[in-house]
């Protein structure tokens, strides 16, 4: 088990007051973009229409329809159907591996419970019903969060008091999130990057199909390499301290190497999926990942409307 996270915690306080400062429209966009509501790279493209009305203050200025606004000489906001359901499913990897520690010497658990508070912040924001799902090598639980975000720390906390006593089980992890029968319910997976193997790339194809998926991929610390912000590696199985003589220079650039390699085919095969990846190695890389992957959707978003008029003049 791990410590519950002090309320003290500099992150856990910056989630906080984004759960109560963030209005209604920054949530959905942020969600929106997250789960792959994006406007088409083609001129009449993306989902089906359920209406158009004159553009309001608070709205998105992507959702502006261009051909209707020439026509009405006002601006005008086209209401697309949106593609997924109003339940989010947050699941994470609660095996003994979790305990690892990262590059900046927290523990991959505390990490990746806290991108699971960033994501509940915002889906209870939107009044999702959000599920909480713990699985290891011996049970999966799920845990169904009343109330608001208050609620659900309190809940993460307990339940995380009682986690990390088996090794992971991610295939038992996939193969829950493929039996959940509500389609398009945002689904975010939180696990490290040693968890997801070539294996599981099939079922998260698999899974991508009919969910917005997103894969939070914790960094564990390098141990081969010299320069580490732990100075004494123990190995998690045995207890050994690790030797000295591993800890080298050349050693520790080749696991270095061999990590960026399968982060990016996780990534690419992934993003072929429509799925997001967020790499991350500490709770602070965690919210500038988040932000950094909002501000490219946006821009991204943003040219495909310059593209857009300018074929349209």
């Amino acid at each position: 088990m791990i410590p519950v996270v002090s309320r003290n915690d500099p992150i856990r306080r910056k989630i906080e007051t984004l759960s109560t400062q963030l209005s209604l429209p920054t949530v959905r966009r942020a969600l929106g973009i997250l789960e792959g509501e994006h406007p088409s790279g083609k001129i009449g493209g993306g989902y089906d229409y359920q209406g158009i009305r004159a553009y309001e203050t608070g709205d998105e200025a992507r959702l502006i329809d261009w051909h209707s606004s020439a026509r009405m000489g006002r601006p005008m906001v086209v209401e697309r159907e949106r593609m997924v359901t109003s339940k989010s499913w947050l699941l994470m990897d609660a095996g003994v591996e979790m305990l690892a520690s990262t590059p900046h010497a927290e523990v991959t658990a505390t990490v990746a419970s806290n991108a699971l508070r960033l994501f509940a912040a915002l889906c209870l924001r939107r009044s999702d019903e959000v599920s909480l799902v713990l699985a290891d090598n011996k049970t999966i639980s799920r845990i169904p969060c009343q109330g608001g975000f208050a609620s659900f720390e309190s809940t993460l906390d307990h339940a995380l008091s009682q986690q990390f006593l088996h090794p992971r089980n991610i295939d038992a992890l996939l193969g829950y999130a493929e039996r959940i029968r509500d389609s398009n319910s945002l689904i975010v997976i939180a696990t490290d990057e040693t968890a997801i193997q070539n294996k599981h790339i099939e079922s998260i194809r698999k899974l991508a199909q009919t969910h917005p998926l997103i894969l939070v991929s914790v960094a564990t610390l390098n141990p081969l390499a010299p320069n580490n912000a732990i100075k004494h590696i123990t190995d998690g199985y045995t207890g050994c301290r690790l030797p000295a003589f591993l800890r080298k220079p050349q050693l520790g650039l080749e696991v270095q190497t061999h990590r960026h390699y399968q982060n990016l085919a996780l990534k690419r095969d992934l993003t072929r999926t429509g799925s997001q990846l967020m790499h991350v190695s500490s709770s602070e890389s965690m919210l500038t990942e988040f932000t950094r992957t909002l501000s490219t959707a946006h821009l991204t978003s943003s040219k495909r409307q310059v593209r857009q008029l300018g074929t349209v003049q």
